[in-house]
């Protein structure tokens, strides 16, 4: 078995932490059961890219162990966790990815997670989807399709889909309701938080945070900073979005001008140069800046790096910066994503549905094997509503059922 890890023996850490994880994910855990005797994925090679840790390697041991050969890449070098990359080499899943990887040996080891030519591809950031496109498209031969996790990839694939690019089916796990409307807001809203308050020590009591972006991500880091007694400042570029931000009570305004207030700034729009050296500059002493977006690109750190007059590790997560005028600005998780650089990420019971739409959707993509179109895909409603109703069922919640006079009225026109 092949992998490139960092230290084998740390895998009985790993074990404990994907142990733990694998008790508050009983949605993905019961698909595991059901399906569990059939091995539906039996001779199928997965790719994945992944945040490697604890649940997202819950999701690659239940691949395995309903039939699959498995192979498993980063998809950041700062998400990477080296417990859990042990744990699962030690469990048979070819790992390659450690903490801190450069751009090199990060491109090196998505190609090696590729280079069993796979069926099934389980992708984050369409990174997998770009190097099977663009650099090894002889990768791809037996590709039947895949799943994308994240709004940022799920960008770039609409943007393949309207170029008609696509070269096998994908599917938008992203745009699910049992992702975006609790992964995106709840997920991303608490575990940003984390990774703020984790790595400073700080409180957000009476804090001036400022949000880029006021997409699901962006209204669950609101909401959540608000709760923690926070005075929310909202950036946009969309004016629905914008309104809907000043109707929930936050202000909005550009940028540029709560560069000037802000405390915190938290970007997440998945765009490039959020916050740039027109904003640095006029910012506070002090100003704490992250992203919780998917790539490090939101935060212009190459303005900010040409424009700093020294450069110090002030904390583990934090670097700062120290400008002409004096003023210090501290840049978490070296601008990556903070819940995964700064903590371990959204919570397991969140996940468990994105990764059990994950999971139910690469087994409708076999089911469908030759009957689909090369082209972006939302994830059948029916897929949706199992999760919703698993979740449901494991919080022990019961809801009403349509009669059929109901189900008729709705149905009729008249």
């Amino acid at each position: 078995m092949e992998y490139d890890i960092k230290d084998l023996s740390l895998k009985n850490i790993g074990r404990e932490k994907i142990e733990w994880v694998k008790d508050f994910m009983p949605v993905l855990s019961s698909i595991e059961k059901k399906y569990i005797d059939k091995q539906p994925l039996k001779g199928i090679r997965v790719s994945m890219a992944l945040h490697l840790e604890a649940k997202t390697a819950y999701l690659a041991i239940v691949m395995k162990n309903l039939g699959a050969e498995v192979r498993v890449s980063g998809s950041n070098p700062l998400s990477t966790q080296d417990q859990i990359c042990a744990a699962l080499v030690d469990m048979g899943i070819s790992v390659f990815a450690y903490r801190g990887v450069d751009n090199e040996t990060y491109n090196r080891h998505l190609v090696q997670a590729l280079s069993h030519k796979p069926h099934i591809i389980i992708d984050d950031g369409a990174d997998l989807a770009h190097t099977l496109h663009k650099k090894h498209p002889e990768l791809r031969e037996n590709v039947y399709g895949g799943c994308e996790e994240t709004t940022t990839g799920v960008i770039r694939l609409k943007a393949m889909d309207r170029q008609k690019i696509l070269k096998y089916p994908m599917f938008a796990i992203n745009d699910a309701d049992c992702k975006h409307l609790f992964d995106n807001r709840f997920g991303t809203g608490q575990s940003s938080l984390e990774g703020v308050m984790r790595s400073t020590n700080l409180s957000l009591f009476g804090k001036k945070v400022v949000v880029a972006g006021f997409g699901w991500c962006g209204k669950g880091i609101a909401e959540k900073a608000k709760g923690f007694g926070a005075n929310v400042i909202v950036t946009e570029v969309d004016a629905v979005k914008a309104l809907e931000a000043a109707m929930e009570g936050y202000e909005v305004m550009p940028m540029k001008q709560a560069a000037k207030i802000g405390d915190i700034f938290i970007t997440s729009t998945g765009n490039i140069d959020i916050i740039t050296k027109e904003h640095f500059v006029l910012m506070k002493n002090n100003a704490i800046l992250c992203n919780a977006g998917h790539f490090d690109c939101e935060i212009s750190m190459k303005q900010l790096n040409k424009i700093a007059v020294k450069k110090e590790d002030r904390r583990n997560g934090v670097t700062g910066y120290h400008l002409k005028n004096g003023n210090v600005i501290n840049v978490l998780g070296e601008g990556r994503l903070v819940n995964l650089a700064c903590s371990d990420g959204h919570a397991a019971e969140i996940m468990d549905m994105s990764f059990a739409l994950q999971l139910l959707t690469a087994l409708y993509v076999l089911d469908n094997k030759g009957k689909l179109e090369n082209r972006l895909y939302n994830v059948p409603v029916e897929i949706d509503r199992a999760v919703a109703e698993a979740k449901l069922e494991s919080m022990g919640i019961c809801i009403d059922v349509l009669s059929a006079e109901q189900k008729k009225y709705l149905e009729s026109w008249e």
